[in-house]
């Protein structure tokens, strides 16, 4: 008895704290309550879920809550089905508007067979570190390092690095742009999925200093400007840019050029 009596003082002192832990952990969750936006728990539901930060927001449970406060368009996730942006504009009460799907495109054929090398690279296995080191390996300014920096941040694992430049399967690719953004190069592009055709170089240089530096880089010669049917290609800067609203996808341009950086799917 004498034992129990000395143990009943502090399990009383125990039981009386936990008690009172209780209370402030009731009244805490009262005061400092979240209310719940259940626009955007609806949306949260819609978005895939993958997270891949594609649409300039930390996550989708981020979109969701900008969509629910209108600071976001309805289809600012390329990787959200039609049927979901659909959805999601039913919960907003607005118009969907066109969602057209993307793809990533890299805009290099300068792979280990056709750029020229300005010395052999051998630091961090980052595309981002190369380039510090000037400008990177390659001679040509504008060429896909090719050390896979974005095939380690593609959520989807539709990049690959074939003989020295990053490839897109276009059938995993999502659209997120998130290669885009860490490519310090800026040579990956997001396209329409559906178009037909694709140009392979962004050198702005010329055709003397691209012919010095890559076997097959565009020399700006406008033969695909000027067999193309439908005015859709043009020669800016030095360089063949495609306008893929206009493309037909008759390949005419790919067939003519002479340094064979047009691709036709």
């Amino acid at each position: 008895m004498d034992f129990i009596k000395e143990l009943l003082p502090p399990a009383l002192v125990f039981i009386g704290l936990g008690a009172l832990m209780g209370i402030l952990l009731a009244v805490a969750s009262k005061v400092f309550k979240v209310e719940k936006d259940e626009k955007a728990e609806q949306i949260g539901e819609l978005l895939p879920g993958a997270n891949c930060g594609g649409c300039g927001y930390a996550g989708c449970s981020a979109l969701a809550e900008a969509l629910a406060k209108g600071e976001a368009k309805v289809n600012s996730c390329s990787v959200a089905s039609p049927e979901a942006i659909g959805k999601i504009a039913e919960v907003m009460g607005v118009e969907a508007g066109v969602n057209v799907p993307m793809c990533a495109h890299i805009t290099c054929a300068g792979d280990c067979n056709t750029a020229k090398k300005k010395f052999i690279y051998s630091g961090a296995d980052d595309c981002a570190a190369a380039e510090r080191l000037g400008g990177g390996n390659k001679v040509c300014p504008n060429g896909c390092i090719g050390l896979g920096t974005c095939v380690k941040h593609c959520p989807f694992g539709a990049l690959s690095i074939i003989n020295g430049i990053a490839a897109v399967d276009e059938e995993k690719c999502r659209g997120c742009g998130v290669c885009v953004t860490f490519c310090p190069k800026n040579v990956i592009k997001l396209v329409p999925k559906a178009s037909h055709v694709r140009m392979n170089c962004v050198s702005t240089d010329g055709g003397k200093a691209v012919r010095a530096y890559c076997d097959a880089g565009c020399i700006g010669c406008k033969i695909c400007e000027k067999f193309c049917p439908s005015g859709a290609v043009k020669i800016e800067n030095n360089v063949a840019v495609m306008d893929h609203e206009l493309c037909t996808g008759c390949g005419l341009c790919a067939e003519k050029c002479p340094r064979k950086i047009i691709r036709v799917k």
